[in-house]
């Protein structure tokens, strides 16, 4: 318990927020210094093939124990923290044995319990937060911390046998480019999980369908005491836009399969605005079915002007992983088992979002999710039980020794 928290809190504290606006690739240097501190501890504790390859991606073998010629099973975390919240100057901090009070951090920030009632979950656990300030990165460095202390694990306790193991880390997941450069084939896993997740016993094997849409809108300036007939307000334009797609179909009013549109930034004046929309659906169907919608609705608009004042740049980002899991449903199977002999109730759900695992799966490796035990990303208010952390160490574990018995 003591070894995943130490190693978690020293991996929160490094800056590695990746950024969406960057031409590079990892998007940011700060995520290469963390990673190549990783190829050192991998390589002190004792795996074999450690290796950082011109894109930034760390991978490293745990050999066979006394199981030889079973499937290759992989692990996988990313690195990065989300844009969305500062990750710099991190500073974690244990609330020992939870006593289901307010948590009260710094800036006026309250994990209350009144707001997140899933904490009282962990009354009498220690806890890892942040202080306020910034987010902690239980996303994903909680997964990067199970992952290393699980292979520390196995190198040392010569009684757990398994077969050939394979781990990963990558950068810019945050930002939907996890995988963009990642060698499945190089990789050599026959299948993995990603140690993404929330809350203990999550695991995910669907997630959305993801688009995302640029909107450019030409207007007209014209000074404002003689616009009549004249003026075309870019901005007024946009919100015309934003009204003809159905407002039930926002983020803020859908859960579980429903699927969104939501809008991420709006930008400009008169003359010129742009916007930026994501686009999710579990159901593929609907998903054509949104993305359909705002072509129309883009159509409609440059019809009732006359001229083509919106322009629409729409590109697909990731697809629901389901489809390819569902023909392996063992590594569901396997990871359900592990669970429940790790005292751990599995908890089926559907991925409110993306991870790599769902890039992997469609590039040729199964990869469905598991959970990493943090709550509340990408804000002040996040937090991680350890013993959420513990547990998850020991699902690796016993993944690891069912692949092997299961050849």
């Amino acid at each position: 318990m003591e070894k995943v928290a130490e190693r978690f809190i020293r991996y929160a504290q490094q800056y590695t927020t990746s950024d969406p606006e960057s031409t590079t690739y990892p998007s940011t240097g700060r995520q290469l210094d963390f990673m190549r501190k990783l190829v050192e501890e991998l390589t002190e504790i004792g795996l074999e093939e450690v290796e950082m390859d011109e894109y930034g991606y760390v991978t490293a073998t745990i050999p066979a124990n006394g199981v030889e010629n079973s499937r290759v099973v992989g692990f996988i975390a990313h690195v990065d923290t989300s844009p969305d919240f500062s990750g710099e100057n991190v500073n974690p901090q244990i609330i020992t044995k939870y006593d289901g009070k307010p948590v009260e951090l710094k800036n006026g920030v309250v994990i209350d319990p009144k707001d997140f009632p899933e904490i009282l979950n962990y009354k009498g656990q220690d806890i890892i937060t942040a202080d306020g300030t910034t987010l902690l990165g239980a996303d994903d460095k909680a997964g990067v911390a199970e992952i290393v202390t699980a292979a520390e694990i196995l190198l040392k306790m010569k009684s757990l046998k398994h077969g050939k193991i394979r781990i990963a880390f990558t950068p810019d997941e945050e930002i939907g480019k996890g995988t963009d450069h990642f060698d499945v084939k190089k990789f050599g896993a026959d299948f993995a999980y990603t140690l993404d997740g929330g809350e203990i016993g999550e695991l995910e094997f669907e997630n959305f369908n993801a688009a995302g849409a640029k909107i450019k809108i030409s207007g007209r300036s014209v000074h404002p005491g003689a616009a009549k007939n004249k003026m075309v307000n870019a901005l007024l334009v946009a919100h015309k836009l934003v009204g003809m797609l159905p407002p039930t179909q926002r983020p803020e009013h859908t859960e579980k399969y429903e699927g969104f549109f939501h809008l991420l930034s709006l930008n400009g004046n008169v003359e010129k605005a742009e916007l930026q929309y994501l686009i999710r659906d579990h159901s593929l169907e609907k998903f054509e079915e949104k993305k359909k919608l705002l072509k129309e609705v883009v159509q409609l608009i440059n019809l009732e002007y006359g001229k083509p004042l919106v322009e629409l740049k729409l590109e697909d980002q990731y697809y629901n992983m389901r489809q390819k899991i569902e023909p392996v449903m063992h590594v569901i199977d396997i990871a359900q088992e592990a669970m429940k002999l790790a005292g751990v109730e599995p908890k089926i759900k559907a991925i409110r979002g993306g991870t790599d695992g769902a890039r992997l799966s469609y590039d040729g490796l199964p990869c469905p999710n598991v959970f990493a035990g943090g709550h509340n990303f990408h804000g002040p208010y996040e937090f991680v039980p350890i013993p959420s952390m513990v547990k998850a160490v020991e699902v690796i574990l016993n993944i690891v020794q069912l692949v092997g018995k299961h050849k």
